[in-house]
């Protein structure tokens, strides 16, 4: 698989008190596919999420992202492997604000190995028109479509999405759905996101349930739904 996790398990001490986040998780996702990681706020899915894009470390247990064995890098080669791998679409923008669209997509285009053309992904994000406007002119919708040209200019092999429509409303979240199914079908990028919405989980390939550090149940989908038919 493209994407194997193997009894990860990880831990956070606050003083005295020592809270477990994941209790030996395992899961997996083919390259190519959709994921989505369910659960409710605090059962661990962005927890698991960071571990496998290398912004957090786990305890103990394996992550091998395209045969690389992320939880033995050493922290140099993590910043490398994120830097190189994995696209990220949080569900706050960050973007920077006294740089243009286009200059927010080529900040991270001039540090990639391999980018692709910020235009063409400008336009197949719908944001070509707005390429010298400032994040501030943009609608939430414009500003969270800027961010998914930021995270797929790198040509990343992995896009791993934290709420991306968190803070977005029906319509717009389902466009953005739709732009994440369009990448996946165009880029043939393989796509991991996390939400509490179960209605966003029938876009998916596979789909795994988190309760309280442990994935209680994983499905696969016999028919991926199209976005524009997502219903909540």
């Amino acid at each position: 698989m493209f994407i194997e996790v193997e009894d990860l398990k990880k831990s956070y001490t606050t003083g005295e008190v020592t809270t477990t986040v994941l209790k030996g998780v395992g899961m997996g996702l083919d390259k190519g596919e959709i994921g989505v990681i369910l659960g409710p706020s605090g059962s661990g899915k962005s927890t698991l999420l960071n571990i496998i894009g290398g912004i957090d470390r786990s305890d103990s247990g394996n992550v091998s992202v395209d045969n690389i064995d992320v939880t033995k890098l050493g922290d140099d080669k993590l910043t490398d492997f994120r830097r190189e791998n994995i696209g990220f679409i949080f569900q706050f923008y960050n973007l920077i604000p006294n740089l243009t669209v286009g200059e927010n997509i080529e900040v991270v285009s001039n540090i990639s190995k391999a980018p692709l053309n910020t235009d063409e992904v400008l336009k197949a994000v719908g944001m070509l028109d707005k390429k010298h406007r400032f994040p501030k002119e943009l609608s939430g919708g414009e500003q969270q479509r800027v961010s998914i040209a930021r995270a797929i200019v790198k040509n990343p092999k992995l896009l791993l999405c934290d709420e991306p429509t968190g803070a977005l409303d029906f319509t717009t979240s389902r466009e953005i759905l739709k732009l994440l199914q369009k990448v996946n079908k165009d880029f043939g990028t393989t796509i991991l996101m996390i939400t509490h919405n179960t209605a966003i989980s029938t876009m998916a390939h596979r789909v795994y349930k988190v309760r309280s550090g442990e994935i209680v149940e994983s499905t696969v989908n016999k028919t991926v739904m199209p976005a524009e038919r997502i219903e909540w």
